[in-house]
């Protein structure tokens, strides 16, 4: 599955270098160099990560930044500031208002991607983690192998990236067309109903002894890997 990247710069000619090398890198690109636009667009593709440049001509990085980490749905997604100050105290400021990490113009695409790389070990490490935890469900994403109190489940290719995106983003809530999008693909269209059809095989598919249902079924906005 894809990582997705949201990238706010209004500055052409550094946009498309950072697009070029995160698309190399097999992140998903959308971009704008428009603050309120990237904060409708944060609600709407529910980025991995955000880069996000400080001086913007309607909204400012800062501004941008506040305001993600106030709403529940972006308020832990990394966020990697991109600024042409290099005083201390903006830097202080940057991450005080909510930034994981900074890189001053210029910089190199190396030192971007590895800036890019740090944010989403440190504050996600579960795409960087080989095994998978969450209460009794490992999951080695290696070998595909995934079990439950120690016994071996048998689960179809989707219901697996299903498990897989909840594993590494646990208590996330994701509305159909979220999942939709980061676990079948941007360019497939199937109906939203198909979601509920693959989230009850994959409940199905965990079910051992006794043991709690940890798929949460939240009206009205989707599904969450939590417990009740």
């Amino acid at each position: 599955m894809k990582l997705k990247a949201l990238l706010v710069e209004d500055d052409q000619a550094i946009s498309e270098l950072i697009r070029y090398n995160l698309e190399a890198e097999g992140y998903d690109v959308t971009s704008t160099e428009d603050g309120e636009e990237a904060l409708l667009l944060a609600e709407e593709v529910g980025p991995d990560v955000v880069l996000l440049d400080w001086m913007l001509p309607s909204l400012s990085g800062i501004e941008i930044c506040r305001r993600l980490r106030k709403e529940a749905a972006t308020a832990n997604v990394p966020i990697l500031m991109i600024t042409a100050r290099s005083e201390e105290s903006d830097l202080i400021r940057g991450l005080e208002t909510g930034a994981d990490d900074y890189i001053i113009k210029p910089f190199s695409p190396k030192e971007l991607m590895a800036r890019v790389h740090s944010v989403l070990r440190r504050v996600r490490p579960a795409f960087a983690a080989e095994n998978l935890k969450f209460e009794d469900i490992e999951m080695d994403k290696i070998t595909h192998r995934v079990t439950r109190n120690g016994a071996a489940l048998k689960l179809g290719p989707i219901e697996y990236r299903l498990l897989r995106h909840f594993m590494e983003n646990p208590k996330h809530v994701f509305s159909r067309d979220q999942l939709l999008d980061r676990v079948w693909g941007q360019d497939v269209f199937i109906d939203e109903r198909t979601v509920d059809v693959h989230i009850r095989r994959l409940r199905k598919a965990l079910e051992v002894d006794d043991l709690p249902d940890y798929i949460r079924t939240v009206r009205s906005m989707g599904y969450a890997l939590d417990i009740s």
